[in-house]
């Protein structure tokens, strides 16, 4: 399904029409996703706010399932920056020979906030972890970014990810209506479509994310290194502007609202429900990478088999990184 979804992306790409021989040599063709890329939905919905894009710079947007078909199309040189996951940056690395700087930070979980949880009907025999065996259970993207601490999770409980349960893809968008069909038996939820779901009610939350990795950085943008030094310059320009709209999105809530429900088609009442309050996830006020957060990351993956020990100090360039004024 992965590579479908990868090949028909990159037909999709090949279609996209340049915005001419004068910007050919200052396009930046970047992946997205949904949920929680405000910076990138301000920038792609609100252009005229930004100075330099479609002035001096253009972009071409691709919008992707995750951040895992993001990876493999980054390290076929098919996109030039893109949303990225710790987990899924670093395998692109080990597995695919990537490249790349993170340029930019788009969310993480904070204390007390929104943590990405799996849900089971409120009538479901499933209570705890260890009863996930045998089950058919939904996750966004396999091989992405929640994967990790899913399968620790998992393992605490017992389990063994690749032979106890069946794990299917189901995006994040079609995983409420999965669940009440009967498809999986678990399901993970996320923002604005976990707040639809318990508005609705008939499901509850088996387990989330922070239980086995707190304060997990969930979703930043990472840039090709190739792309970067032979091109300084335009990505200073993408990452200055990914810089102004995280303050744009933080400052005018209201705005961002409209701009949030345009990119993910839902209501601004659901989605008023939860965007930049207690129970959503925590955002750098300025973009900022938290490198040391995300060495955690990389060292527990590393700890648990997944990923051999690599130093965040290698997606670190020492001038093109949020925040850019």
């Amino acid at each position: 399904m992965r590579k479908r979804s990868m090949l028909a992306a990159l037909a999709a790409m090949a279609l996209v029409t340049s915005a001419g021989p004068t910007f050919a040599q200052q396009t930046i063709r970047v992946g997205w996703t949904i949920p929680a890329e405000e910076s990138k939905y301000w920038m792609m919905k609100r252009p005229t706010e930004f100075p330099d894009l479609g002035k001096t710079y253009n972009v071409e947007w691709t919008q992707f399932q995750g951040t895992a078909p993001m990876t493999q199309a980054l390290a076929a040189g098919a996109l030039d920056c893109a949303t990225q996951a710790p987990l899924s940056l670093a395998n692109g690395v080990v597995g695919g020979g990537l490249k790349a700087y993170i340029v930019a930070q788009h969310v993480y979980e904070k204390p007390g906030g929104f943590s990405v949880y799996w849900a089971v009907k409120d009538d479901s025999p499933i209570k705890t972890i260890a009863d996930l065996k045998g089950k058919t259970v939904g996750i966004s993207v396999i091989g992405g970014g929640t994967q990790g601490p899913f399968n620790m999770l998992l393992k605490q409980a017992g389990l063994d990810p690749a032979k106890d349960i069946k794990l299917v893809e189901v995006g994040f968008a079609v995983s409420e209506d999965a669940l009440r069909q009967g498809r999986v038996d678990a399901v993970n939820m996320n923002q604005p479509f976990a707040a639809r779901a318990e508005a609705k009610g008939g499901t509850r939350k088996l387990f989330s994310l922070s239980e086995a990795m707190p304060n997990i950085v969930h979703i930043l943008e990472a840039c090709r290194a190739d792309f970067v030094d032979k091109n300084p310059e335009l990505v200073k320009a993408y990452v200055r502007d990914i810089t102004t709209g995280m303050k744009k999105a933080l400052a005018n809530r209201d705005e961002t609202l409209k701009v949030v429900s345009e990119v993910m088609k839902a209501p601004v009442a659901v989605i008023d429900t939860y965007l930049l309050k207690d129970n959503d996830f925590g955002r750098d006020p300025v973009a900022a990478p938290n490198f040391p957060a995300i060495q955690k990351m990389l060292d527990i993956y590393a700890e648990t088999g997944m990923l051999p020990k690599l130093d965040v100090a290698q997606f670190k360039h020492p001038t093109i990184v949020a925040p850019i004024q």
